[in-house]
């Protein structure tokens, strides 16, 4: 009989370590943010992330839209289109013309701008973990490199 009372104590312990457990993880989420990343990209996003990636390595050309050589907002006007979703061709059409949304909404996929004064100097695709693919500036390459700048606007193009 005390075999089984311990028995059952024990069981009844894990169950309220389990539960337990999942409400941590659950609150820490909602309170850290990393839920917004744990969403499913756009099926556009997500296939554009992946066109990016495959052009690691393509020459920087201001205004070249690939497939061999990119700008900045060429890079992602291709992708986009490779995806299925027309983008306009310049960063500031780019963001005109997608929807804006915060940064605790990103998710794989949204675009990342970069203003610069009045204007948007820089545009990247959003690859998670706060990283971006983007053609950088003559004489680099496609990459993925880490967001420098706290002063950025997401997109999402839907």
């Amino acid at each position: 009989m005390d075999n089984r009372k311990r028995s059952t104590a024990q069981l009844e312990t894990r169950r309220i370590a389990t539960v337990l457990t999942f409400s941590v993880i659950i609150s820490l989420a909602s309170f850290t943010g990393p839920a917004a990343e744990a969403q499913a990209a756009s099926p556009y996003g997500a296939k554009a992330v992946a066109i990016a990636a495959s052009k690691r390595g393509a020459p920087y050309v201001y205004g070249a839209t690939g497939p061999r050589e990119f700008d900045c907002s060429g890079l992602t006007l291709y992708a986009f289109r490779k995806a299925g979703r027309v983008l306009p061709r310049t960063a500031d059409e780019q963001y005109e013309h997608t929807r804006h949304i915060g940064r605790v909404q990103r998710v794989p996929g949204d675009l990342v701008f970069f203003p610069a004064g009045a204007t948007i100097g820089h545009v990247g695709i959003y690859a998670g973990h706060d990283k971006i693919w983007h053609a950088p500036r003559p004489g680099s390459r496609v990459r993925l490199e880490r967001i420098w700048s706290g002063n950025v606007r997401y997109t999402r193009a839907t």
